[in-house]
């Protein structure tokens, strides 16, 4: 049994997809707030000036798009394991192109090299996060998930909803 095969990670990727799949439903339908989330073995929290009642809604409405087979709904453009795929991606190729430099004067003069591999990095981190996405960090496939409970928490101006799940 491989690490996704695990009970805690399998439940963390669901989660991830239904927290992304909610945030999609949410910008359709509250198109004006921004919204983001943290996904965990036990559900996932939203962040963002939004009503328990349109969670709820969204969450429900996104649960039921995922059992009925949009699995697309599962990733989004502005996932976290984007951000780190293009960091990773642009640093070792930049860090390539500077590798094997014996002094200060040849990572000068390769800097420019760097920049350029640095720049298809990044060019080729936009499917590889997506891809990573969907064999690793997430998983469009609720199976068994359910929301058993959400609850807002207001700190100031600062409003988030816990999204509680369970199989």
């Amino acid at each position: 049994m491989g690490l996704l095969d695990t009970s805690a990670f399998s439940r963390l990727r669901r989660n991830h997809g239904l927290e992304h799949a909610t945030i999609h439903v949410l910008s359709r339908t509250q198109p004006r707030v921004s919204t983001a989330g943290h996904s965990d073995p036990g559900g996932f929290w939203l962040l963002g000036d939004l009503s328990t009642e349109a969670v709820y809604a969204a969450a429900e409405e996104a649960l039921a798009r995922l059992r009925a087979g949009e699995r697309q709904l599962a990733i989004h453009p502005n996932c976290g394991t984007n951000l780190v795929t293009a960091s990773l991606t642009a640093g070792l190729a930049g860090a390539f192109a500077l590798g094997s430099a014996r002094n200060d004067r040849e990572r000068l003069e390769r800097l420019p090299l760097a920049v350029l591999f640095s720049m298809g990095g990044l060019l080729l981190a936009r499917p590889l996060g997506t891809r990573v996405q969907e064999r690793v960090t997430t998983s469009g496939d609720p199976g068994t998930l359910h929301i058993t409970e959400i609850r807002r928490t207001q700190r100031g101006r600062f409003t988030a909803h816990r999204i509680s799940t369970a199989d």
